[in-house]
């Protein structure tokens, strides 16, 4: 699929995208060449390929999830804009 500049210009406009004048010529060259790249790789039988997340079987490494710190509640509440019985209080928003 070739790509004219003419077709670059109408992307751009749709995409409201400023381009340079002098550079349409290069983007429609560009963009020709990813379309033809495309086209190359979906002519590639590809059944019986599982699908993978990742080239390298890696994995992971995770941290423990394990609690380090416990919240202040009293602290908490007196930078708190209002309180009521250790629940903090805030305007209603449904009627």
């Amino acid at each position: 699929m070739t790509l004219t500049t003419q077709d670059v210009e109408k992307v751009a406009h749709l995409a409201r995208l400023q381009l340079d004048p002098q550079a349409t010529d290069a983007y429609s060259q560009a963009l020709t060449s990813i379309l033809a790249l495309v086209d190359q790789m979906q002519s590639i039988d590809t059944d019986g390929v599982l699908p993978m997340s990742h080239p390298m079987d890696a994995t992971q490494r995770l941290r423990i999830d394990e609690v380090t710190e416990q919240p202040d509640r009293d602290h908490l509440q007196k930078i708190a804009p209002a309180t009521e019985q250790g629940l903090y209080l805030v305007p209603r928003v449904v009627e």
